[in-house]
């Protein structure tokens, strides 16, 4: 095996790719910054301070950040096994719904019975909501993708029916009531009108779950082994449909908790667009996480980061677009990263010096 062989399967690769795509993303964006007459490092020092620069920009970072990265860890662990779950919006929002059905109903219950009834439920209906596709899959071959972006909107209409009629309270924005204060998870710090959500530990421990799931169990290896080769998984005696449904439930379960998080932790009640597009931002970490949990950890933070910091970008005069055109660098180049591996091989070999002993062609030694 040629060391360039070496270095395209190098662990490091999944590191690497993403970074560099950030890098280039971040130099890229900076001429457009030129271009409409700002300084691109003023830019980014705001865009800094605005997502990490005090408390205040602490506590909207991490609060984007949560939900995104259960998003970002449902679709990776879809893309692990080989099924593109599109569906994380819808299942984001079934999994709102059902923790505010549950939850308005636990008014009597103490926290510690509440709180963990309230998140199951919303994973359940997340997973609920996933499975649909994955046992439409699994039994008619009917794909994914197109059955995916239908239940998404079906359940927006659902989540818009339940709050201007069943669940509706009050006027103005359709919405429901707040459920109950024990089934509310308390902020682990108030800062100022905002708080920094302790649904960032529950994140960030279902990360680490997942990733032991995939690397450690027999269940992660039949998931990864359909993915990789789900031809060869079925002649070594793995069941095809069951990993594609249960893929798909774990898939939507995670996409659940995110919108019961958002719901006990943010908000405390749904309204008709409450996901904002998370379940779809999910799709963007995923490939900058190269569908690695941990690696989706730093990809969540790094979206909430932009997103948290182009505010700050507005008041120097450069418009939040920028972001938009940033992430969609980064995702250019993780989705084409055969482009940076080969610029990364390029590198490792300048400076190198050919033996003099190298043979040349058509020459007799």
């Amino acid at each position: 095996m040629t060391s360039s062989s070496k270095l395209m399967k190098s662990r490091w690769m999944s590191f690497l790719v993403p970074f560099l795509a950030v890098v280039v993303s971040l130099l890229i964006a900076a001429i457009i910054i030129l271009a409409i007459g700002q300084n691109p490092l003023k830019a980014y020092g705001a865009m800094i301070k605005g997502a990490v620069g005090s408390r205040l920009s602490w506590a909207d970072n991490i609060t984007k950040m949560t939900s995104l990265l259960l998003t970002g860890l449902a679709v990776g662990f879809g893309f692990r096994a080989g099924v593109f779950n599109i569906g994380a919006e819808g299942q984001m929002a079934m999994g709102g719904i059902m923790a505010v059905a549950v939850g308005l109903s636990l008014g009597n219950v103490p926290s510690a019975i509440a709180i963990p009834l309230t998140i199951l439920a919303g994973m359940a209906g997340g997973a609920f909501w996933a499975s649909i596709a994955g046992w439409l899959k699994a039994q008619t071959g009917a794909h994914e993708v197109i059955t995916t972006i239908m239940l998404n909107w079906i359940a927006y209409h659902i989540t818009n029916y339940l709050v201007a009629g069943p669940f509706a309270v009050g006027a103005g924005v359709p919405k429901s009531p707040e459920i109950a204060e024990s089934a509310q998870l308390p902020p682990l710090l108030t800062v100022q009108a905002s708080t920094i959500p302790s649904s960032i530990l529950i994140a960030i421990v279902a990360a680490i779950v997942i990733y032991i799931i995939l690397e450690r169990t027999t269940t992660g290896y039949e998931v990864k082994a359909v993915g990789f080769n789900p031809y060869a998984a079925e002649y070594g005696g793995i069941s095809i449909s069951k990993n594609i449904v249960l893929t798909m439930a774990i898939s939507g379960a995670l996409a659940g908790l995110a919108g019961a998080l958002e719901v006990m932790s943010v908000h405390h009640r749904i309204f008709g667009a409450f996901t904002s597009d998370r379940g779809f931002d999910g799709i963007t970490i995923a490939l900058i996480g190269q569908n690695n949990p941990i690696g989706i950890i730093f990809a969540a933070f790094l979206i909430s980061s932009l997103r948290s910091g182009s505010n700050a970008m507005q008041t120097i005069g450069v418009p939040d677009d920028i972001i938009v055109v940033i992430q969609g660098i980064i995702i250019y180049f993780v989705a084409a990263d055969r482009i940076i591996r080969t610029w990364i091989i390029k590198a490792s070999q300048l400076g190198k010096k050919k033996s003099p002993n190298t043979l040349q062609g058509g020459e007799d030694e």
